[in-house]
């Protein structure tokens, strides 16, 4: 077997691929007959937590030299072998006890190593540097964190005594694994886990309803080398070991703290029954929760498995220590607790009409074209009173947003009835248009969200309930709050706890996402936006952005020296499920729906208001208007 030259201009060293099936070990050779006879029958497949194929390294040869140590470790790390074994071939005992690989990097290109020799002052030594752009990070609890900076670590390497005398093996280097992007995608994939935003599960007090919120991490597509877990049990132990930490101040889990699993001995896997239903055997920590609770924990691992598998998930049970049924809920009864609540399937889709009017068409899952027409909404937002430059809609499409065509007035008025002309719930004091109000939005909760970009004091607003004083939501980036930074545009999510800002800073506009934090009264909450994180990164410059359902948002940006493009992006800022959506030119407005049956909505400087079903193209609802938006 020979090498293969990679990108980047390392060599790659042989691995070997293993089918496994038929309870056992095959290599490219067939398993299963075809039956001759016999009735046919009608099989429902049962997830698979775990795929049949199996990447392993080479260890390395006797008289290795350095450079073959090398490659054959980088390319060790992309295997499957149970505890890394043949990745720890090629270093120290001392070196392979001290490495974790639960840490995992992210390079754009995969890591070069470079010969650094020249700069040993120590006989008998290698010292290779290993250099390319660091996109990522996943840290240990498999979140991921995007970063784009120059990577540059060491591997050194020196001779030890072996059975067949001197060999060379890596005595020194980086934490964790080190991946090219298209390995990283080979090897992991996104799964959301579900918690409840803060108060409204059954311990927090007060709540309305439980509203499940997600929380993207990281798991491996095939057995876990480290835990030898499938896909499967590594998700449910990651819902269990409690959310990320960038999370975890607005959210909560409903399974005690220290609820862990508790499989028989020797076992490593969950598995589903041929009706699709999953057993899950929980320690001491979670045996005298109560019914209600045990719903809510239910929930949370039903919706999360519904993420990771392509199968409809029958049902979840809970069981306690000693193997007793402690819950069972079904995936019907689980529609109670869908993170969908907070915001539904909307009875409408609206833009701004050349008369700078709201209107309205039907939302429909159906392929539809330009027929449809769009209509005036009741009241003072849609009878051309107002003359609008944005709008955002009340998730409950009862009452709308807008913000003036001058951008220096904010409106709220009904768009189920007619009513008089409101006065300006806000106003801006900006000299310029471009300094003044940005296009408001709503969240799950019912309060209205907008941005004051007035140079001499720029604020984040909200209106709780929609009306009354616009009080300043306190924004902290760092020690400094913002820094400087501005904010131009935002989105608030259907559940509230999360919030899409573009921010403008030394003449770039960027994506970030912040954590919506409440303190104090349920009533009058101190409100505050904390901890922001890039989204997009790799995006020199973002136009416009829309949530698109539980952790996903649609993005229109473009790279350095790039064109314009939209893209569908993780909330943490991945983009192994990133997706490039078609073309369609000079885009200024984008707008999706959290129901993924509806298509997506654009503003068009060429085509006007155009919309993309799923599986279709662009097609133009009317050649003249502005901002579509459904509600939110």
């Amino acid at each position: 077997m020979g090498t293969e030259r990679l990108r980047g201009g390392r060599w790659r060293v042989p691995r070997t691929t293993v089918l496994l099936g038929c309870g056992g070990l095959l290599l490219l050779t067939g398993c299963a007959s075809m039956p001759d006879n016999g009735d046919v029958e009608a099989v429902e497949a049962s997830p698979r937590g775990d795929s049949q194929v199996r990447v392993y390294g080479m260890a390395p040869r006797k008289g290795a030299q350095p450079n073959e140590i090398v490659e054959g470790f980088l390319e060790a790390m992309t295997g499957d072998d149970p505890q890394f074994a043949t990745a720890r071939k090629y270093l120290t005992k001392k070196a392979s006890q001290e490495w974790d690989p639960t840490h995992v990097t992210v390079l754009d290109d995969g890591p070069v190593p470079q010969d650094q020799r020249a700069n040993d002052r120590e006989g008998g030594a290698y010292t290779y540097a290993l250099t390319g752009t660091k996109i990522a990070e996943v840290n240990e609890q498999r979140a991921y964190q995007p970063v784009n900076r120059s990577y540059r670590e060491t591997l050194h390497l020196s001779r030890q005594n072996g059975p067949d005398g001197k060999e060379w093996r890596i005595d020194g280097l980086p934490q964790g694994l080190v991946l090219g992007e298209s390995d990283f995608e080979r090897i992991y994939r996104s799964v959301n886990k579900y918690y409840f935003a803060s108060g409204t599960s059954s311990e927090g007090a007060g709540a309305a309803h439980p509203w499940l919120v997600a929380d993207p991490v990281y798991v491996r597509k095939r057995m876990d080398p480290q835990t030898q877990m499938d896909p499967v049990t590594q998700t449910v132990e990651a819902l269990l070991s409690g959310p990320t930490n960038w999370l975890k101040p607005v959210v909560g889990s409903s399974f005690p703290t220290g609820t862990a699993l508790k499989l028989e001995d020797g076992a490593k896997s969950l598995a589903f029954d041929d009706r699709n239903a999953l057993k899950v055997p929980l320690n001491g920590k979670a045996s005298n929760v109560g019914q209600k609770r045990c719903r809510e924990m239910a929930a949370q691992l039903l919706f999360t498995l519904r993420d990771l598998t392509s199968y409809r998930v029958g049902q979840v049970e809970l069981q306690r220590s000693d193997g007793s049924t402690l819950c069972v809920l079904g995936g019907d009864q689980a529609e109670d607790f869908a993170p969908e609540r907070a915001s539904g399937s909307p009875d409408y889709q609206y833009f701004l009409d050349p008369k700078q009017r709201l209107v309205r068409m039907v939302a429909s899952t159906e392929n539809t074209g330009a027929d449809d027409e769009a209509d005036p909404v009741p009241g003072p937002l849609g009878n051309g009173e107002r003359h609008l430059s944005a709008v955002a809609v009340a998730r409950n499409e009862r009452h709308a947003a807008g913000v003036s065509q001058d951008a220096r007035s904010l409106y709220v008025a009904s768009v189920v009835s007619d009513s008089e002309p409101e006065e300006p719930v806000l106003t801006s004091g900006g000299k310029q248009e471009k300094d003044r109000l940005s296009a408001p939005s709503w969240d799950g909760r019912g309060d209205l969200w907008v941005a004051d970009r007035d140079p001499r004091q720029p604020r984040l607003l909200r209106l709780a309930g929609g009306e009354g004083k616009a009080e300043e939501v306190k924004v902290v980036d760092g020690l400094d709050g913002l820094d400087g930074a501005r904010i131009e545009a935002l989105k608030v999510s259907a559940d509230g706890v999360r919030i899409a800002l573009l921010v403008t800073q030394d003449g770039r506009t960027t994506l970030k996402l912040g954590r919506v934090e409440r303190h104090g009264p349920v009533d009058k909450p101190e409100v505050s936006v904390v901890d922001l994180r890039p989204v997009a990164p790799q995006m020199e410059e973002v136009t416009a952005v829309s949530w698109a359902g539980r952790s996903r948002l649609v993005v229109v940006g473009r790279e350095s020296g790039g064109v314009q493009q939209l893209r569908y992006l993780q909330t943490d800022g991945s983009t192994s499920d990133a997706q490039s959506v078609p073309g369609v030119n000079r885009v200024t407005a984008v707008a999706s729906a959290d129901d993924d049956r509806l298509p997506l909505l654009a503003h068009s400087v060429e085509d006007g208001i155009v919309r993309l079903p799923p599986g279709a193209n662009w097609k133009t609802v009317v050649s003249k208007g502005s901002y579509p938006v459904y509600p939110g």
